[in-house]
């Protein structure tokens, strides 16, 4: 049973393991302009061992958020550009043969990296998606007859464009899932956009990151991150939402007909995940129902797919994930 004394020696951990996140958030923001949510949601993957798919139409700052991120954490980043005539063997590796012993050697692609900026990865066909696969999942990668563990912290950052914007393909149903969150990048505000013509006009004048966090304080955090307390009734609130995205007839929600397929078991682990994530980032060592409506829809949205009639009805996931927390009973 939990007591108070838990509770509070649980919260006295966390605070002191989200202090270099406050000073990373800091840091960052001497960049990127608004976009708060994006930046927290950003932490939030780094937080819970997540990769993030990040969506907006050229020129919102999604590669250069990714980028800013990588900078100020002391680690190793690489980005990829996906493009139509990109090969598996560029993003993974390949073997190579020497002529002089008549051996093969590997040479690892980029994907040997702590942070990996995937940019625009819908510009390149499903094979090369694919590519990624085993890498985000497992966390391993195989090239010819061996295979490689990938170093700790791990994490995937893509960017994509819109689908219906020229020379982008959508991606597999199962490489899409295993993204723990779909970042949706707006356009700023008026007072925003002015801030950032300002900062960014004179490239002289531009802001230096510096690094200020390094990779064992995130697995240090991540360990922290798992003793966040979540009630049981926050847990039955988490499976309630998954379990009415499949049958939302036994909620009592008239919207089966917007459904397809509802979220996979994936958004159960990642809600609870997120969740305890956005506590961490409060400073709280236990997870309230506000912190699972919070990362919801990043969770859902690209896990629920939506019926034709619902696409007559010019209704999307972004409604179905809405009417979920709108009509769910909290508790």
């Amino acid at each position: 049973m939990t007591t108070h004394s838990d509770v509070q020696q649980v919260g006295e951990l966390v605070r002191q393991h989200a202090e270099p996140f406050e000073r990373l958030r800091s840091e960052v923001r001497r960049v990127i302009v608004g976009q708060d949510d994006l930046l927290t949601k950003m932490l939030v993957g780094l937080l819970a061992d997540g990769h993030l798919l990040l969506e907006g139409v050229p020129g919102l700052a999604k590669t250069t958020a990714v980028a800013t991120l990588a900078d100020a954490v002391q680690t190793r980043f690489q980005r990829i550009q996906f493009t139509p005539d990109l090969l598996p063997a560029d993003i993974l590796g390949t073997q190579i043969f020497n002529p002089q012993d008549s051996s093969f050697s590997v040479r690892r692609g980029p994907i040997f990296s702590n942070l990996v900026l995937a940019d625009e990865i819908n510009r390149a066909p499903a094979k090369v998606q694919s590519a990624l696969l085993e890498a985000m999942q497992e966390r391993q990668v195989t090239i010819g007859a061996e295979t490689f563990r990938l170093e700790d912290p791990f994490l995937v950052l893509a960017t994509q464009n819109p689908i219906e914007q020229e020379g982008t393909y959508p991606l597999p149903e199962a490489q899409v899932d295993r993204f723990m969150l779909k970042l949706l990048v707006e356009y700023p505000t008026p007072e925003e956009e002015l801030v950032i013509l300002d900062r960014m006009s004179n490239p002289n004048s531009r802001p230096r990151i510096d690094a200020v966090m390094q990779p064992d304080q995130i697995l240090a955090a991540r360990r922290v991150l798992d003793e966040i307390l979540i009630d049981d009734k926050v847990k039955q609130y988490i499976v309630s939402l998954v379990q009415a995205s499949r049958r939302p007839r036994d909620f009592g929600l008239e919207i089966a007909d917007w459904i397809e397929y509802g979220a996979s078991p994936r958004a159960t682990i990642f809600l609870a995940r997120g969740a305890k994530a956005m506590a961490f980032l409060s400073g709280r060592g236990f997870v309230t129902p506000q912190n699972v409506k919070d990362i919801a829809p990043d969770v859902l949205r690209h896990r629920v797919i939506c019926s034709y009639e619902a696409e007559a009805e010019e209704k999307s996931s972004e409604d179905v994930v809405r009417h979920l927390l709108d009509h769910m009973p909290v508790p």
